[in-house]
């Protein structure tokens, strides 16, 4: 399919010819929603912890004896039923990620740039590079492209002069196109891609 490339500054630069392959297929929710879980599963530090009872630094003595008291038989005060006493069934560290295989991955990143081409959310840029690197020049050529909430992806590397004025906007995120994924295109609501990210795309799902 032919898709309109624009500027910067808002101006028409030619279309470019995109493969359906990648940007043409019919979005598939479950396939979405799998590589997100995978994602932020894989995000979670897991370092929450609580102390069980035989992590508690309390005496080990028995509290008061046996029989006789008219009270409930206790052993010891490191219990969870005590005040300073361990956490029963508390959190522990561990590793909250888990596996997904590779082709399911790389066709979610496929589902998810087709469901921004579908919702007509995906722009084509020509090149993302500001020369004076100034916030203020690139909100206003985000205004005329009506950019508010945005994903945009460079080439390998991307300007830095784009990726400094760009870093005071709120609500607009720039990656390198390796770093293009499922979770972060579908948390922003236009996509925008350079020509080189394009075709790096393109190249990796050959």
């Amino acid at each position: 399919m032919d898709i309109k490339v624009t500027t910067l500054a808002g101006k028409d630069a030619g279309k470019l010819k995109i493969s359906d392959e990648i940007f043409g297929l019919d979005p598939r929710e479950d396939i979405l929603h799998r590589v997100v879980r995978w994602q932020l599963a894989k995000k979670q530090q897991g370092t929450h912890k609580t102390k069980g009872r035989s992590e508690i630094a309390r005496t080990g003595a028995k509290m008061y004896r046996q029989k006789g008291t008219g009270r409930a038989r206790h052993s010891s005060a490191r219990v969870p039923q005590f005040r300073g006493g361990g956490r029963a069934h508390g959190p522990v560290v561990r590793d909250h990620s888990h596996d997904l295989p590779k082709k399911v991955r790389a066709l979610g990143l496929k589902h998810a740039l087709s469901a921004k081409v579908k919702d007509s959310s995906l722009i084509i840029i020509d090149d993302l590079a500001l020369a004076d690197g100034k916030t203020k020049s690139l909100v206003e050529s985000f205004a005329k492209l009506g950019l508010s909430n945005a994903l945009l992806i460079g080439g390998a590397e991307v300007d830095a002069g784009f990726k400094r004025a760009a870093q005071n906007i709120a609500n607009i995120d720039v990656l390198p196109v390796q770093g293009i994924n499922v979770y972060d295109i579908l948390r922003r609501g236009t996509l925008v891609l350079s020509k080189a990210a394009v075709e790096a795309l393109e190249e990796r799902f050959k």
